[in-house]
């Protein structure tokens, strides 16, 4: 038997990924000022969230959980750096209790360790690993083995794995990616002189679609 060629297995592999995605579970996002965007988050795979700070990370994570303790799940946020305001998320929807705050002090070894535990603990219906406020040089120290490991961890299960950074360091790990960028100021008042800053619009655009209902995910904009 010949050798195989490599342009072959490369496209064998990209068939099965896509096949894989297309065989995912989604847990439904309630929202509805998301639902035009994301119709649904991966079950047993990496969802990766990523963009400059006040680009709308939180708003979306807050939206994320309420949207699975709502449909009866208990999660679990792994805070890297204590940035987690519970009332703000109880206001988001967020039923605290089925919340379990994972409180690292800016720690990101304790961060991960903690996150390895609870992903291989299995149970839970969404994960979260928040390092939105570490050093994305830090971060970029960690060795790739560690998100293939997580994605390993969460494959075959109902549990969705959520993290939230900077920039996109899971890449080829997650079957869900989506860029955060601030948009614009929503005002409030008509007055020429006065007007009152009611919110931002940020853009959300998904980086790597992965596709929920028979329709790929498209970008849109949130108010935070």
């Amino acid at each position: 038997m010949g050798a195989v060629p490599l342009s072959a297995i490369t496209k064998t592999l990209r068939e099965l990924q896509q096949d894989q995605q297309l065989s995912l579970d989604f847990l439904e996002v309630s929202a509805p000022e998301v639902k035009p965007l994301l119709q649904g988050i991966p079950k047993g795979a990496i969802t990766e969230i990523f963009g400059a700070s006040s680009s709308g990370k939180s708003t979306l994570m807050h939206t994320l959980l309420a949207s699975a303790v709502q449909a009866g799940e208990f999660c679990t946020l792994v805070d890297a750096s204590d940035r987690f305001d519970p009332g703000v998320a109880e206001d988001a929807g967020v039923d605290l209790k089925r919340l379990l705050w994972v409180r690292c002090k800016g720690k990101l070894e304790h961060a991960i360790q903690a996150t390895d535990m609870l992903l291989h603990g299995g149970g839970w219906g969404m994960v979260v690993l928040d390092l939105g406020d570490i050093a994305p040089a830090m971060v970029r120290k960690l060795p790739l083995s560690y998100w293939y490991r997580f994605r390993r961890a969460v494959e075959n299960t109902s549990t969705s794995f959520v993290v939230v950074e900077r920039e996109p360091f899971v890449r080829a790990c997650a079957s869900l990616a989506i860029e955060m960028r601030q948009s614009e100021p929503v005002w409030r008042g008509t007055h020429p002189d006065f007007r009152v800053l009611e919110a931002a619009a940020v853009q959300v655009s998904p980086k790597k679609p992965a596709r929920a209902g028979g329709k790929f995910l498209a970008s849109t904009r949130l108010t935070a």
